[in-house]
């Protein structure tokens, strides 16, 4: 395995993780956010409960056990 093909499963072990669902959750929350900042409206709220939503969602995923 070559050190670049090292750096890029480490970089997509650190991001996406065990989860997918999760990290695309993430990257849609953030897209939704920089909608709303292009917009020129205040952007702060969106992440706060996207995250809490996100964990919410797979916690309880983890819980069932899939």
């Amino acid at each position: 395995m070559s050190a670049l093909e090292a750096f890029a499963g480490a970089v997509w072990n650190f991001v996406v993780g065990d989860d997918w669902r999760t990290a695309v959750g993430v990257v849609v929350a953030l897209g939704i956010t920089a909608a709303v900042a292009a917009a020129s409206i205040a952007a702060w709220w969106i992440m706060p409960p996207a995250v809490l939503a996100l964990l919410a969602i797979s916690v309880r995923r983890g819980a069932r056990g899939g």
